[in-house]
């Protein structure tokens, strides 16, 4: 029986590289890749446009769509090297989301990619990949 790999993927390089990363590592076996993708109502903002009652509905779309062509992206390779590919959308916030998904969806193991902050911007920001790290159930590796 294969691996069941989760990759939460944004559309930032880390994530391709972690896409990378399981197709390197895991081609070669019977190996699901899960690419999740959670959207942040968050991220629709508190602009003038967000006030607009279509607004959040096109942002939402809008983020669907996007989602959908960056998992269309890494599944090509990944299909190429004999990984089978299922693909999700959540809402939420993304470090309760990529657990839960994790919890609720056997998942043997999380590759992820990390942006890299350090100091005070981690400070600030936080970090979603860590955050993971200390709250997952599977083992999690971090591609940099």
């Amino acid at each position: 029986m294969g691996k069941r790999i989760l990759v939460p993927v944004d559309r930032s390089e880390q994530a391709k590289e972690a896409s990378a990363f399981v197709v390197s590592e895991f081609g070669s076996e019977d190996t699901e890749m899960v690419l999740l993708h959670v959207i942040n109502p968050t991220e629709a903002g508190y602009s003038a446009q967000a006030s607009i009652p279509s607004f959040s509905e096109e942002w939402f779309e809008r983020e669907k769509e996007a989602a959908q062509n960056l998992f269309d992206d890494l599944e090509a390779e990944a299909t190429a090297h004999g990984i089978t590919v299922s693909h999700e959308i959540e809402v939420g916030k993304p470090t309760r989301s990529i657990v839960e998904f994790a919890e609720e969806n056997d998942v043997d193991q999380i590759v992820m990619g990390s942006h890299g902050r350090a100091g005070v911007t981690r400070i600030l920001l936080g970090s979603v990949a860590e955050a993971v790290v200390r709250r997952s159930p599977v083992p999690v590796t971090v591609v940099r």
